[in-house]
């Protein structure tokens, strides 16, 4: 009998003797690390290639694969058509989803080139460009979703941007409704008054080929690609 007292006397010592050094040599785990956030930068430079049309302010854009400035076929935005109305990008600019834009300063006109700066990350690397042919009604430029995540450091890519109409506007060509310098019309009106989607444009009429209301003349026309993107990754 002492024996068996004996035993479970020194298993019960063992046992608190074990636990005593558990609460000795417990481990505090460190708090997991938080990854530093990747960007990476790019320069995007605009040519306007067009004869006698200056493009308004261009505006560039980072963003997530989800978003969309415009669709062919489909209503424009309110910031779409305040661009391609009265050259005013400011509302484009606060309704989108971005990561990061960067606007040119003033008009960009006929030969010039205008360079930005832009940053993207992992889940933001796509790019949209607008810009406004501000001697038409609502006609503009620009690109949609270009993934640059195809871009290596020093990767250097070139393209010609095609002319869209809003479909906002219809294409008077009446001094009264156009923004540009040829005659400083109404920018933006809020009344839909032509197709209400966006489609390609099919250029300009002008009084030289017959439209006697049109305040523009043959120098006004442009061809299919009225503007040159030269984009490259710089980090």
């Amino acid at each position: 009998m002492q024996s068996i007292k004996r035993i479970l006397t020194m298993t019960a010592a063992v046992v608190v003797l074990a636990s005593c050094g558990s609460d000795d040599k417990a481990t505090v785990m460190p708090e997991p690390m938080t990854p530093e956030p990747v960007t990476y930068s790019f320069e995007v430079t605009v040519q306007n290639l067009t004869n006698n049309q200056p493009l308004s302010p261009v505006t560039v854009l980072s963003h997530a694969m989800d978003v969309s400035l415009w669709q062919l076929g489909q209503s424009a935005s309110m910031g779409v058509e305040y661009t391609a109305e009265a050259g005013d990008n400011t509302m484009l600019i606060s309704d989108n989803t971005n990561f990061d834009n960067a606007s040119s300063e003033g008009l960009l006109m006929p030969g010039n080139t205008a360079t930005l700066m832009l940053t993207t990350d992992d889940e933001n690397n796509y790019l949209s460009i607008i810009s406004m042919l501000v001697n038409t009604n609502d006609a503009f430029t620009g690109l949609v979703q270009y993934d640059l995540s195809q871009l290596a450091v020093g990767d250097v890519k070139s393209m010609l941007l095609p002319v869209y109409d809003a479909g906002t506007e219809g294409n008077s060509e009446l001094a009264a409704t156009l923004p540009g310098p040829v005659t400083g019309g109404e920018g933006f009106n809020e009344m839909r008054d032509d197709v209400d989607f966006v489609s390609r444009h099919s250029g300009v009429v002008t009084s030289d080929d017959g439209l006697t209301q049109s305040a523009l003349d043959e120098s006004h026309r442009f061809e299919a690609l009225v503007a040159k993107v030269t984009i490259e990754r710089t980090n």
